[in-house]
């Protein structure tokens, strides 16, 4: 089975990191892509993977969340939740198009182009290892780190 490769991006983070895609090649990472930052959902499911950080750095993966947002809101939500990993920035959704997470979604009555909640595991050769599309939030962050935890 061959796998896809992981786009090759380089975009601004918290604490001034820059995510690089190709300098992560040697090490796994999950990308996850939210909707907006500090709305109901998308606090939840930041919550639930900065509560799994622990265990999904003892599986030697790192964790990024990906949203339009800027990064003072993300300088903001990453405060607010105490976060121990890194928010990348996407105002010009270089990565969402790369990724394909941009959608038509219907909000009050209305068609507007958004962020579909996805996420996705990168391994260390580089290459997409798998991907979840639609994202539910209940127990989405515990699935992930099952199947990370599941390729050591």
């Amino acid at each position: 089975m061959s796998l896809t490769p992981c786009p090759a991006l380089v975009l601004s983070g918290t604490g001034n990191t820059v995510l690089d895609t190709a300098a992560l090649a040697g090490s796994m990472f999950v990308l996850y892509f939210y909707p907006k930052d500090s709305t109901p959902g998308c606090t939840t499911e930041t919550g639930d993977f900065r509560d799994l950080y622990p265990q999904f750095l003892a599986a030697n993966c790192q964790i990024f969340g990906i949203s339009r947002d800027s990064l003072k809101s993300h300088e903001n939500f990453k405060a607010k939740l105490q976060l121990p990993f890194e928010l990348i920035s996407d105002p010009d959704e270089v990565a969402c198009e790369a990724f394909g997470v941009m959608k038509l979604k219907n909000m009050y009555g209305k068609q507007v182009r958004g962020i579909e909640r996805s996420t996705f595991v990168i391994n260390a050769a580089g290459e997409i290892l798998k991907e979840w599309r639609g994202v539910k939030v209940p127990n989405h962050a515990a699935e992930v780190l099952s199947f990370v935890q599941s390729q050591q």
